[in-house]
């Protein structure tokens, strides 16, 4: 293991000399979602690569795809790096919206298969968890989705996201669809699951902040929510806690828009941000998240406190129920996933 760390470190260091001469002085334009998130993309991952190659690195924000899919129909893309969701990726790597990846460059050793394209690579994990109020269920919380469904066992108020993507699984895995089983997803049956709980949600929350809100207010007493909107909860010490007894793991995406100005040099930060050098800044810089390259774990040692906590730590990647950003980016799932499910939580 040691020695392995030692060539990786070494490989990536002979990348960064070597790129950094070739390009230095270019600017290279970086855009995320904004806020928090992004900020802990551009001081972990961005910033450091920029700064390593001897760029000057330049922040924008976007909406998601439907922004980039204008840039690149202009002609002349404003943007050289995306930090997009999986299914988006997957979404645009279909409609032809990326430049080609540089696998030369970029390695994938560390990295699993169905988290980089010829066009795109997953930069990290976001995870969905089951939260609750201790106050409500003391020594006995519900711990699955099952639980989650089970009213009689466990009642109390519940709240949902409006968004399709995890929902949906969550509602297959609440119904018994065992998780590598979950794809293709059956909309039919996680609609019928999801019309079983209907009566039982009291909210169906349309943000982060809402859900956060939420569950530390006390206004309902379990739900699903993003990790990184849990965390803050947490620290305030609220009386909330969380299962991961099936966390959903899903990914954030890095791709380079077609056309885009300074592509070559977006390619060698890709390389650079996807390392496990840099992969390990991660769960410092983006607290909730976790690496998606699992050599991070090799190039630095974490408490077995954090390694508890990080979503995809080698213990919790394990078990944890992974989204499958490829199907939702094919065809026209994401549409009509999104067209049903709205129409039946409306209902």
């Amino acid at each position: 293991m040691r020695n392995r760390t030692k060539w990786i470190v070494a490989c990536t260091a002979a990348l960064t000399a070597t790129s950094g001469i070739a390009m230095a002085g270019e600017t290279v334009t970086f855009a995320g979602y904004g806020g928090a998130y992004q900020k802990g993309m551009v001081e972990g991952l961005a910033q450091p690569a920029a700064a390593r190659l001897g760029y000057s690195l330049v922040q924008n924000t976007t909406p998601g795809l439907t922004a980039v899919r204008v840039q690149v129909q202009s002609g002349s893309p404003a943007w050289d790096i995306v930090n997009l969701g999986s299914d988006e990726c997957a979404a645009g790597s279909t409609q032809g919206l990326f430049e080609p990846l540089d696998y030369k460059q970029i390695k994938t050793d560390g990295i699993p298969h169905n988290a980089y394209a010829k066009d795109w690579i997953a930069s990290n994990y976001y995870s969905v968890v089951l939260a609750y109020r201790k106050d409500k269920y003391g020594n006995n919380p519900p711990r699955t989705w099952q639980d989650f469904w089970n009213v009689s066992r466990f009642p109390g108020r519940r709240a949902m996201s409006d968004a399709p993507i995890e929902s949906l699984e969550i509602a297959a895995l609440a119904d018994g669809v065992q998780p590598d089983k979950l794809y293709p997803l059956d909309i039919n049956r996680a609609l019928q699951s999801i019309e079983k709980l209907k009566p039982h949600v009291n909210v169906w929350w349309s943000s982060g902040a809402q859900s956060a809100q939420l569950i530390e207010s006390g206004e309902v007493d379990m739900e699903m929510i993003w990790g990184s909107r849990l965390t803050p909860v947490l620290k305030d010490n609220a009386p909330v806690a969380y299962s991961n007894a099936q966390t959903i793991l899903g990914m954030g995406c890095l791709a380079i828009p077609k056309g885009a100005r300074h592509a070559a040099a977006a390619q060698k930060m890709i390389a650079l941000m996807t390392s496990p050098e840099l992969q390990a800044n991660i769960p410092q810089y983006l607290e909730g998240y976790g690496p998606t390259n699992v050599h991070a774990f090799d190039v630095k040692t974490f408490s077995p406190q954090a390694l508890a906590e990080l979503n995809s730590s080698p213990q919790n990647l394990e078990r944890a129920v992974k989204i499958d950003g490829r199907w939702w980016g094919a065809g026209e799932n994401q549409k009509v996933a999104t067209v049903r499910y709205k129409a039946a939580i409306a209902r």
